[in-house]
């Protein structure tokens, strides 16, 4: 499965249980993760998606604890297994 389709089906599971979220395609600083969006308590969130033997570049570990120091919630997901695992707590 590509990062693409790895997206798609993290997307799809968002938006079948109330979670706000959205892809950025592009953003005006450099490191911000894939997906951005807030839980149906209102918690912020970030993913960023990486596929296969593909790592976070320091920017984007440097950006992930910045929203942790921040109190959002945002970790790196090589499938929706981990997503599910880090976000499925906030379902109501």
């Amino acid at each position: 499965m590509s990062e693409q389709k790895t997206q798609t089906k993290i997307l799809e599971w968002l938006a079948e249980h109330g979670f706000y979220a959205r892809k950025i395609l592009k953003a005006n600083k450099n490191g911000t993760p894939d997906i951005l969006g807030c839980t149906p308590c209102g918690k912020f969130f970030a993913i960023e998606v990486k596929y296969g033997s593909n790592t976070a570049s320091e920017l984007q570990k440097y950006n992930i604890k910045l929203i942790e120091q921040n109190k959002g919630i945002a970790f790196v997901a090589y499938d929706l297994q981990t997503v599910i695992a880090r976000l499925g707590p906030y379902v109501i």
